[in-house]
């Protein structure tokens, strides 16, 4: 394995990964406060600070985007399916029978009830306060670090991630509540995963269509880093190199010029 996680200071992971990604947004690191942990310093909250409640998604775009450490926990959310998949709401019959899903994503609430059993769910005794903040700015050790970037940069984090490895990453995703996916998933899994944001993400997040997320347990980023050192050095980059080392074909006639001046010095040297 790399270097021991203990070691991992977040500013320099973060320099790495612009060096490496050129992300448009701030790559950022998540934590769950529970069991009493004091919150970090200088973190907005939602309601306290805003006057407003929030998706989860929505504070990792203000994150990302803004630059800001936000802190989440119950009294700050509005979504419903974050608010049982992070374990701070029951999840009563109306939300198991499927009545989110269906008639939206699904057909039937029967559908639904089998895609809500796919969202990665928080017990209640595992809730806690959610926590993002830009890497160069963390003041507390994350339990994940989350990317947004395009597909290529994406790509480019999955092949640093398989450097120690090998093999391949498998992801899923029903096309909602990517914010259980980026937080609980991960930390269930215990592996790096490429996200596909969901609807939620892309209206309250703003996040674009050019964009997809990564996520990696923070134990396994100083592998990471030197997978992006390692593939780097074999030639898998971003921006992507594009190979420019050939003769260009042009129109006829441009063709027929160059014809014609070949012709001409070819009288001039019989002369």
């Amino acid at each position: 394995m790399g270097n021991t996680p203990t070691a991992l200071d977040c500013k320099t992971v973060a320099a790495a990964l612009d060096r490496h990604l050129r992300t448009d947004t701030f790559p950022l690191g998540i934590r769950i406060i529970r069991d009493g942990e004091p919150l970090p310093d200088r973190v907005r909250r939602p309601l306290r600070d805003m006057g407003i409640k929030i998706a989860i998604c929505q504070g990792i775009g203000m994150a990302r985007r803004y630059g800001w450490a936000i802190a989440m926990g119950p009294e700050d959310l509005i979504c419903p399916i974050a608010q049982v998949a992070f374990g701070f709401k029951p999840a009563i019959p109306y939300y198991t029978e499927g009545n989110l899903a269906a008639g939206m994503y699904v057909e039937t609430c029967a559908q639904g009830a089998l895609t809500e059993q796919e969202v990665p769910k928080f017990a209640p005794e595992e809730a806690g306060t959610v926590v993002v903040a830009p890497l160069h700015r963390c003041t507390f050790e994350p339990e994940t670090l989350l990317i947004y970037g395009n597909s290529a940069q994406v790509m480019r984090a999955v092949t640093a991630s398989l450097w120690k490895t090998g093999g391949s990453l498998t992801s899923t995703t029903t096309g909602r509540a990517d914010c259980a996916d980026i937080v609980i998933r991960t930390a269930r899994d215990g592996r790096p995963q490429f996200i596909l944001p969901c609807l939620g993400d892309r209206i309250f997040g703003q996040t674009q269509d050019t964009e997809m997320a990564f996520t990696i347990p923070w134990r396994l980023v100083a592998d990471l880093l030197e997978g992006l050192e390692g593939t780097h050095k074999g030639g898998v980059r971003y921006p992507i190199p594009s190979f420019l080392r050939y003769t260009p074909e042009f129109p006829a006639t441009y063709q027929r010029l160059q014809a014609l001046w070949g012709e001409e010095e070819k009288k001039a040297g019989q002369q």
